[in-house]
């Protein structure tokens, strides 16, 4: 499975425009999960959720993401619909067109008198947080592919970066708009139960801009059909008929891939609790309360969104110093930066003031970018064009699972630090320093690459 000189001459080169294009969309199906990432505990929390049991709600993102992207990549390897835009961009407009519609109901969950901690509240957020992970995630996974299918492997490097760039530029909008519709004099505060108007017109903006980036998309995305494909991949009439399911294929991955999940498992985890606990975890430390229906608190969650901006803004200014590396460079910027992520997480613990917390934020935010684009640098290198769609799909299982295993693990681990959201971000430090050591069991040949 490993890429051979033959394939990296078969795909020609892009221009950087037509790049820079082709990975623009991602900044509305990433202000989707930006969104409901740094704002699910908040929602939670605000509708009356115990905060010993937000690891449940945690669960349900990647469960539907563990299941949802391979089949995405299986179906859409065996589609050609030139109609609606061709084999991987029919997925993301149905994906986000649902995902437009949990995006107005998520926020509203208090807003349809279920009352506040009551199960129907509870039962409303949960169901719509899950079908807007499992249309996001429908949604994103094209963006994955057209990667693999169209993109030359000596830019690469250029291309995930910069689909890392428009996504943590989707990021710095959708974390900054609740702080900034508060600053124009919307309400940051709402009644018990409910959402303070400034999350709300926040998520309405936002699936605005899905729709618009996703159209953007389909409008200057050129996919190949099955002839080009072929061609471009060097996949033969023999191959194209072959008939593995998913269990075959897992067992012909290319090592890579199984050396790419080891580090994986710790850098996800590492990031489910951030997600969890963080906006806890500041308020507890800078502003000194865990009530959710105060003040102080809703006010740390606005910061906690200026955090995930900054957080944001450094993913972005690092990929851009990624998208410039040589692959030979791969191994030491994948170790470096997730050693810088773990300092960031681990720092947390210790800082009781508001403004400090920017720096830990800043090496977050590399951590960030290293851990979502250098695995699929690595990863659709060793892959051919046959299944791709498949094995990108395959890998979402090491995103997910770690998320789901983390927020299992959290009802025990949770009660053990006396409920304390401080201590599960240490954790997350933990975790990603051994996921930037296990960095070095990565290994990939190079053959044909242009040094």
């Amino acid at each position: 499975m490993q890429a051979s000189a033959n394939h990296v001459r078969s795909l020609p080169l892009l221009s950087k425009k037509t790049i820079m294009l082709m990975t623009f969309g991602n900044l509305g199906v990433s202000m989707a999960f930006s969104l409901q990432s740094s704002s699910m505990g908040r929602i939670f929390q605000t509708i009356g959720a115990d905060p010993t049991k937000l690891g449940f709600f945690f669960i349900l993102p990647p469960l539907m993401g563990l299941f949802v992207q391979p089949l995405v990549g299986y179906f859409s390897d065996k589609t050609w619909l030139p109609k609606l835009g061709g084999r991987r961009l029919p997925y993301l407009l149905i994906g986000a067109f649902v995902s437009v519609i949990m995006m107005i109901l998520l926020p509203n969950s208090g807003s349809f008198g279920f009352g506040y901690g009551s199960l129907a509240a509870l039962s409303f957020g949960a169901f719509a947080i899950l079908f807007m992970d499992l249309s996001s995630n429908v949604a994103m996974q094209p963006f994955k592919m057209i990667i693999g299918d169209t993109v030359n492997d000596n830019q690469k490097n250029y291309a995930w970066s910069y689909q890392s760039i428009w996504s943590n530029i989707g990021s710095i909008l959708a974390t900054l708009l609740p702080f900034g519709l508060t600053a124009l004099g919307v309400a940051n505060v709402a009644v018990k139960g409910r959402i303070p108007d400034s999350v709300i017109y926040a998520f309405y903006i936002g699936a605005i801009l899905l729709i618009v980036s996703s159209l953007f998309t389909v409008k200057n995305v050129h996919e190949y059909d099955d002839v080009e494909y072929a061609k471009y991949h060097g996949v033969t009439n023999e191959q194209k008929n072959e008939k593995k399911g998913f269990l075959e294929l897992l067992k012909s991955a290319p090592k890579v891939f199984w050396t790419l999940t080891i580090v994986q498992f710790f850098c996800w985890g590492a990031f489910q609790y951030l997600w969890t606990y963080g906006t806890g975890a500041v308020a507890a430390n800078v502003w000194n309360t865990t009530d959710p229906t105060t003040a102080a608190y809703q006010a740390a969650g606005n910061w906690f969104g200026i955090l995930s901006a900054v957080q944001a803004v450094a993913s972005v200014l690092w990929g851009f110093i990624l998208s410039s590396t040589h692959p030979s460079q791969r191994k030491m910027a994948y170790f470096g930066g997730l050693l810088l992520g773990g300092i960031g997480f681990a720092s947390i613990f210790f800082i009781h003031t508001q403004y400090p917390l920017i720096i830990s934020f800043i090496l977050i935010g590399i951590g960030w970018v290293t851990t979502t684009s250098i695995p699929f640098m690595y990863l659709t290198t060793a892959l051919q064009g046959q299944n791709e769609g498949t094995y990108l799909g395959l890998f979402n299982g090491s995103i997910c699972l770690p998320q789901i295993v983390a927020s299992v693990a959290s009802f025990a681990v949770f009660p053990l630090l006396h409920d304390h959201m401080p201590s599960m971000l240490l954790i997350s430090g933990i975790l990603l320093v051994i996921g930037a050591f296990a960095s070095f069991g990565v290994k990939e040949h190079l053959t044909g690459v242009a040094k």
